[in-house]
């Protein structure tokens, strides 16, 4: 086993030493040098912790965007082969760069990653170009972001560099359709034009009242009701890889909750893995930014991509975004229930249905 704090024990082959990393993580034994990671199991969390892994072994900070251009063992061993490995600090991570059709700009969720947002780009085609804004500070380098206004302006800047002038389209899940609403702001003070603002299960989460135990305890209870009735819409293989993603995931934000819960109540920062308390803070201020943020009125209209049920403490007009769209909102609904919209095999769904609305929106502007 790899010592990942002494130098000396580390071994000279790069893909070696990235193999036993993947496996002590992965909790997966022998893993072939080809075996994409996502396909192992893996996802944004374990990525984070994957990262700083590689950093204190080969000494060289990579972004866990990485990922999309080096998913394998063999791809990123070659990254890390190289003298200086290619790396650019930015929100910005190019998920699809190829494609005649307008980039899609999609902000992170509440967990700060993007690599929520690979299948849907997948699933969107080879003619999509599809970028996503990262949380600033996800790398520990830099302080979090605590503003949705901040994060928005920090983005705009960023979108702007790949695409100077609109029209933009623009869009999120959860946090992140927050996040884009306000970027579409942004972009409409600079005199931009915004064609698509596409909101992905995305509340104006200011007018949520405060949540009390009983509130808590109702939403858990909601939650594994719709964990099961999005497991049963599936068939017997759709149920079994189901259930081993979800068992994954329960795995993987274990550490998380433990390191929140410990900076909590002010225990020892010993008991905590550093990379753990990290994504746990930034989970917490994106939470606080987006209780904070109080929405504007929007000039333009925004699209409402919505499970085709949702959580009772959700369903209440002052959540949503028709009073707020000054051009009105159209609404998605999807044959998911919460959660699902971003995972196999819903995914598809969601992809089909934001593809259309692209359509819709180039068609209107010719």
């Amino acid at each position: 086993m790899i010592s990942l704090t002494d130098k000396t024990t580390v071994q000279s082959d790069p893909k070696q030493q990235v193999t036993q990393i993947w496996e002590g993580l992965l909790g997966v034994s022998p893993i072939a040098p080809d075996q994409n990671y996502f396909d192992l199991g893996g996802d944004s969390i374990l990525a984070v912790q994957m990262f700083a892994q590689i950093e204190k072994v080969f000494q060289v900070k990579l972004p866990v965007a990485t990922l999309f251009e080096a998913p394998t063992i063999g791809d990123l061993a070659e990254i890390l082969s190289r003298e200086t490995p290619r790396f650019r600090g930015s929100a910005l991570v190019a998920i699809q760069t190829k494609g005649s059709r307008p980039p899609f700009f999609c902000m992170h969720g509440a967990g700060g990653n993007v690599l929520i947002y690979r299948e849907l780009s997948e699933h969107l085609g080879e003619e999509q170009p599809f970028y996503g804004l990262q949380s600033i500070g996800l790398d520990g380098s830099t302080p979090p972001l605590t503003r949705i206004e901040d994060m928005a302006a920090a983005y705009v800047s960023e979108i702007r560099r790949v695409q100077p002038h609109g029209p933009y389209y623009v869009g999120g899940y959860c946090l992140g359709g927050t996040i884009a609403y306000e970027v579409a702001q942004q972009l409409k003070a600079k005199g931009e034009e915004v064609a698509l603002v596409a909101l992905f299960d995305t509340l104006n989460w200011h007018k949520l009242p405060p949540l009390n135990l009983w509130k808590k305890t109702r939403v858990a209870v909601e939650r594994v009701i719709f964990h099961i009735l999005n497991f049963l819409s599936l068939d017997g293989d759709g149920k079994s890889e189901f259930l081993k993603d979800k068992f994954q995931a329960l795995r993987n934000r274990i550490p998380v909750w433990r390191s929140m819960l410990n900076n909590k109540f002010a225990k020892s920062s010993a008991e905590t893995e550093p990379e753990s308390s990290l994504i746990g803070k930034i989970w917490m201020l994106n939470d606080q930014a987006a209780a904070s943020y109080l929405p504007k009125s929007y000039a333009g209209a925004v699209t409402d991509f919505r499970p085709k049920r949702q959580y009772s403490i959700y369903r209440r007009n002052d959540l949503k975004w028709e009073r707020l769209a000054l051009r009105g909102q159209t609404i998605v609904e999807l044959p998911v229930y919460p959660a699902g919209m971003l995972v196999k095999p819903f995914v598809a769904s969601l992809a089909a249905a934001l593809r259309g609305k692209i359509d819709d929106a180039m068609g209107s502007l010719r």
